[in-house]
């Protein structure tokens, strides 16, 4: 009997390992495939799905951004928080900051998205002027330099943003990203 224990052991880590090496092997590896195809490779997408895509893809980078904006720049700026003296200023204006800096990035991101749908990106295009003025708009929210025209400006372009989408039939939601989205 005391040699069944042991056996029985014996035998399941064989097999563990052998399905271990079996799933390694199945799964691929860094072989070479020069000239041969494998009947699992990747297809492309037709023009409907990745118009799709595009918009899916539009409405999620441009949500986010919106939510950027209004939640760390726009809200806390007519609440007050941006001016000399009040009560967590510092810590308003870095969230400020970072999240003109997301949401920069973001619509940059959506723009790119866009571009593979027609009727957005024809929505768009006369956007990406407005886009580009807000890439020096992060540094003037840190510093504490943004006055009402600059998140104004933010809240412009988030707005024609959301108009352009909701015209291409891509609805914009405002997406607030966590704090931990804006640092990195």
């Amino acid at each position: 009997m005391p040699r069944s224990v042991p056996l029985r052991r014996l035998l399941v880590a064989l097999l563990l390992s052998c399905s271990v090496l079996v799933s390694t092997t199945a799964c691929g590896g860094d072989d070479d495939n020069s000239g041969t195809s494998s009947s699992a490779s990747p297809t492309g997408t037709s023009s409907a799905q990745a118009q799709k895509f595009a918009k899916t893809r539009f409405v999620a980078n441009a949500g986010l951004a919106a939510g950027a904006s209004y939640q760390w720049i726009i809200k806390p700026y007519r609440a007050g928080k941006f001016k000399k003296g009040a009560d967590g200023r510092t810590f308003a204006l870095v969230k400020a900051g970072l999240a003109g800096g997301f949401a920069y990035n973001r619509l940059k991101a959506a723009t790119v998205n866009a571009k593979g749908d027609p009727l957005l990106a024809k929505a768009v295009a006369p956007l990406t002027a407005g886009i580009e003025s807000l890439k020096s708009m992060a540094t003037k929210l840190r510093k504490g330099e943004a006055g009402a025209g600059d998140v104004g400006a933010f809240e412009s372009v988030i707005n024609s943003i959301k108009d352009a989408g909701k015209s291409a039939g891509a609805e914009v939601k405002d997406k607030v990203p966590s704090t931990s989205q804006l640092g990195g």
